[in-house]
């Protein structure tokens, strides 16, 4: 091999080293980088979780989200697996806040978090993500309408009929809404049946 072969074969080895070397220090940076932000996300998204769970929930002194219990009721609740957060004073069994309870609505998938205190009583409902009309069934959440703000302090039997008005209910409806709130009544109403049937259950550790 000629001076000439050789020098032009070093320089190509030595752009290469040079490349793989910058290459493995991209690779590293956006790994470490993606790590961080990843952590970051997630924990974004438990202090946002955490404020809606304890903005409808009574007194507690537990961690919520170190207190959990999946359950399977897809009739009921809505979804194969429903997160059930245990509030707890003491020690002592507060409310079952249940996350999400997905309804049906006019546009797709409501997904609501429902507490519901010892006693059976709801202690809040709220809204954490839908696709409803803007202007119309978007009125279900807090920030636009009251009218989600009604369910807390009911309970199983209270009142006996679990419906909108247009269906011979005592539930008011949006006008030109009806599906919207009837979906969030109708899965309130099941959810408040499921914990008359499992809270033993729910609060078992």
């Amino acid at each position: 091999m000629t001076p000439d072969l050789v020098s032009i074969w070093r320089h190509i080895l030595k752009a290469t080293g040079l490349l793989l070397t910058f290459a493995f220090i991209g690779t590293l940076l956006v790994g470490l980088s993606y790590d961080n932000t990843t952590e970051q996300i997630r924990q974004n998204e438990r202090i946002a979780l955490l404020a809606q769970l304890n903005a409808i929930t009574p007194e507690h002194d537990n961690d919520l989200l170190q207190d959990p219990l999946t359950v399977h009721a897809s009739q009921q609740l809505g979804s194969e697996q429903t997160t059930v957060y245990r509030a707890r004073l003491g020690q002592e069994p507060v409310a079952a806040i249940f996350s999400p309870v997905i309804a049906q609505g006019y546009s797709g998938a409501i997904n609501l978090i429902i507490a519901v205190q010892t006693d059976g009583t709801l202690a809040g409902v709220r809204v954490i993500s839908h696709r409803e009309t803007p202007g119309l069934g978007d009125k279900i959440e807090h920030e636009r309408h009251p009218w989600i703000l009604g369910f807390t302090g009911k309970h199983l039997h209270n009142p006996l009929r679990w419906r909108v008005q247009r269906d011979g209910g005592d539930f008011d409806q949006f006008t030109g809404a009806t599906i919207t709130p009837r979906a969030v009544v109708a899965a309130v109403h099941r959810t408040l049946q499921y914990f008359a049937q499992h809270q033993d259950q729910l609060f078992i550790r």
